[in-house]
C-alpha cells in the first residue's frame, strides 16, 4: 500500500512538471520575411559606421542645379538591410528637393554591404533610417561685407569692392549666377571642348572632378581650384575647361552684380 501511494505521488509530480513546462513556451522564431525596426543586434555597415560616413562624404555629388538655387537640407532615407547584407527598398521619408532626394537615394544604393541584423539568435531583415545632409561650403553664396553689420541699403557693388577678404560675410543673392544660355548649354560646351587625357584613357579612369571657382561681377570665371580629384591628368583638364569657359551671368543683389563662388562637377566618361 505504501508502494502504491509513492508511485501515485511520483506520477502526479510528473504530470504537474509537464503542465508547468507547457506554460513556459519558447518565444516564436523570427519570421523569414518580416522586416524589423528594432532588433537585439542592429545591422551595421561593413567596416564600421565611421568608414561608412566617410564613404558618404567622399561620394556625395552636390547637384549643380540645387547649388545654383541655394538649396540645402537633410534628406531622411529609409532602406532595408537584407539577410545577405545587401540594401533594398530605398526610399525618401523626408524630402528636401527632387535633386537632393535623388542624390541621397543614389548614395545609399551605391554604398557598401552591411552586416545583417540579428534577433533572437536569428539573422533578420531590418529597416534602417539615415539622414543625408547637403550643406554648401562657406562662401558658396556671395561675399558682401567685412563688418558685423549688414546694411542692405548699401550698394551691393560698393560692399563687394570694400569687403575684407580675410573676414567675409555671406548673404544670399537676389538672383544666383548661372551660365549664359542655361546649365545645359554650359555642360554641352564642356563636353564639346573636353580633351580626354591620354593617361586617363589608357587607365580607363572615369568620374567627376569637383571644381570650385568664383564668378566675378563681369561674369568671368576666376580662382578655379580642384576640391575633389581623380588624377591621371583629369584634374588639370577640368581646370583648363573652367578657365576657358564662356562668361556667366553674374549674381545680383538689389539689382547690382556681385561675386559668387560656385562648385560644379566636370564629368569624364569614356
Amino acid at each position: 500500500m505504501k508502494f502504491s501511494l509513492l508511485l501515485l505521488l511520483i506520477c502526479f509530480g510528473c504530470v504537474s512538471f509537464g503542465a508547468r513546462a507547457q506554460q513556459r513556451k519558447l518565444p516564436p522564431k523570427p519570421s523569414a520575411t518580416q522586416i524589423y525596426d528594432s532588433v537585439a543586434q542592429p545591422a551595421v555597415p561593413l567596416g564600421g559606421t565611421e568608414k561608412y560616413a566617410q564613404f558618404l562624404a567622399e561620394h556625395q555629388n552636390y547637384p549643380a542645379t540645387a547649388m545654383q538655387k541655394g538649396i540645402q537640407g537633410t534628406v531622411k532615407v529609409s532602406f532595408v538591410v537584407e539577410k545577405t547584407g545587401t540594401v533594398n527598398e530605398v526610399k525618401v521619408e523626408e524630402p528636401v528637393s527632387p535633386e537632393l532626394d535623388a542624390e541621397a537615394i543614389r548614395l545609399i544604393k551605391s554604398g557598401p554591404k552591411w552586416t545583417p541584423a540579428k534577433h533572437r539568435n536569428q539573422v533578420v531583415r531590418q529597416r534602417v533610417v539615415l539622414p543625408i545632409s547637403f550643406v554648401m561650403s562657406p562662401g558658396s553664396q556671395t561675399v558682401v561685407l567685412p563688418g558685423k553689420e549688414r546694411p542692405i541699403t548699401t550698394s551691393a557693388a560698393d560692399i563687394a569692392a570694400s569687403a575684407n577678404p580675410n573676414h567675409p560675410a555671406v548673404v544670399a543673392p537676389d538672383r544666383p549666377t548661372q551660365p549664359v544660355g542655361g546649365n545645359q548649354a554650359f555642360f554641352d560646351w564642356i563636353e564639346k571642348n573636353q580633351q580626354y587625357p591620354l593617361l586617363a584613357r589608357q587607365r580607363k579612369i572615369e568620374g567627376k572632378v569637383m571644381v570650385e571657382f568664383l564668378v566675378q561681377t563681369d561674369g568671368s570665371l576666376t580662382d578655379a581650384r580642384v576640391i575633389k580629384k581623380l588624377g591621371s591628368g583629369l584634374d588639370e583638364e577640368a581646370l583648363r575647361l573652367i578657365k576657358a569657359a564662356p562668361k556667366w551671368e553674374p549674381a545680383t543683389f538689389q539689382g547690382k552684380p556681385i561675386k559668387q563662388k560656385m562648385v560644379l562637377p566636370v564629368l569624364f566618361q569614356l
